[in-house]
């Protein structure tokens, strides 16, 4: 897998990872969404660096520009409900990609430290020679993105995938390294060094989904 990792940078970046931390800050959960979706946005365009382009003429009003133009074909796939936020931060820039959508949660049977990840609502586009970008911004144990592609599977096979996060684990990126591909490229905000032994990163950022759209049951 080829991480690229942008926490060691210096760059604006680092403020709006910075805020999404803030305890205080996360208070506004308006704010909270934008500052998710900016980081979505700025690793779209990192990202978009990487894809497959091809030379086109424009007519412009006074003559003619060539201009290199972006020629795969993209799904962004994310996990409800906190991807939300990331996935219109990289619509923003992707704005003529597909979307796929799929609901992934944390089942603890014994009510213990222990879980799974039950995935329930799926809707996604044949996937098929097309370059997949699966959203998830909390990468914690990797488990949620296995069990995410285990499902993506049957609506066929992409010819690239990445994957897009904001905060991540050592564990959980070791982990998805694992089960992904080998040319699977990862784009991630900022990687944490601990995970809590009931999966949470430390110190994170809290539940993402929570401070984007408000504590559930």
């Amino acid at each position: 897998m080829i991480i690229h990792r942008f926490d060691k940078d210096t760059s604006l970046l680092n403020t709006f990872i910075a805020e999404i931390r803030d305890s205080q800050i996360q208070k506004d959960s308006m704010r909270f969404r934008r500052n998710i979706e900016r980081i979505g946005e700025i690793l779209a365009y990192e990202l978009s660096k990487t894809l497959d382009y091809k030379d086109e003429t424009i007519q412009t009003p006074l003559g003619t520009k060539k201009t290199s133009l972006a020629t795969e074909q993209l799904v962004l796939c994310s996990v409800l409900r906190a991807g939300l936020p990331l996935h219109h931060g990289l619509l923003s820039y992707f704005d003529r990609a597909e979307n796929a959508f799929i609901s992934a949660y944390r089942h603890h049977p014994d009510g213990g430290d222990d879980f799974e990840v039950i995935v329930k609502y799926f809707a996604a586009p044949s996937l098929d020679g097309k370059t997949l970008i699966l959203t998830d911004p909390m990468l914690a144990t990797g488990k949620t993105l296995e069990n995410v592609r285990q499902a993506l599977k049957s609506h066929g096979t992409p010819k690239k995938i990445h994957i897009v996060s904001v905060i991540g684990s050592k564990d959980g990126v070791a982990h998805v390294q694992e089960v992904f591909p080998e040319d699977t490229q990862l784009w991630i905000a900022a990687i944490d060094d601990e995970l809590t032994s009931k999966g949470y990163i430390v110190p994170g950022l809290g539940d993402a989904g929570d401070l984007a759209y408000g504590v559930k049951l």
